[in-house]
């Protein structure tokens, strides 16, 4: 068997093949569903792509700098707020409705019970209830329908 001559390359076939347009798809849905990290598997390839840092939005919010007083005050009232939030077990898709066109599970001033589905977190294809840990009135309804959702984001705060 002939050895490869210096200099020349070997070609390795084990090697992983990288798909530059998967790899410039994924980054796109990454950026249109302002999403983290998104990971694709197939068979015994698994690309992952993920960001960190701000989202391109953030520098529009560090340039109002005249609002930032009035923000500063409102702070403390809306983190107070946000103590009753359930939060979203999952990364997923929220809505706000049982199906398009329907009435919304739950609305402001509506007074919810103990175990009573406040809107669905749809991760993988499957619809997730979100129950209401404890009864109360619905204060803020903080997302909104087909709205992407991160883990442990508030999503509706019963109080």
């Amino acid at each position: 068997m002939a050895e490869p001559k210096k200099g020349a390359s070997v070609k390795d076939d084990s090697a992983m093949r990288i798909d530059a347009a998967l790899v410039q798809e994924l980054a796109e849905l990454l950026s249109a569903n302002e999403l983290t990290e998104i990971e694709v598997e197939d068979g015994d390839r698994k690309i992952r792509v993920a960001r960190q840092g701000a989202p391109v939005a953030a520098p529009a919010f560090s340039v109002a700098a005249p609002a930032a007083p009035a923000a500063t005050a409102a702070a403390p009232a809306e983190a107070e707020d946000l103590g009753n939030a359930v939060k979203s077990p999952m990364v997923g898709t929220a809505y706000l409705s049982a199906e398009p066109g329907v009435a919304p599970f739950v609305e402001v001033g509506k007074a919810v019970k103990a175990g009573d589905t406040l809107l669905i977190v749809e991760a993988m294809k499957v619809m997730n209830p979100i129950l209401a840990s404890s009864g109360g009135v619905v204060r803020k309804v903080l997302v909104s329908d087909g709205q992407p959702v991160e883990f442990d984001q508030p999503l509706v705060v019963v109080g």
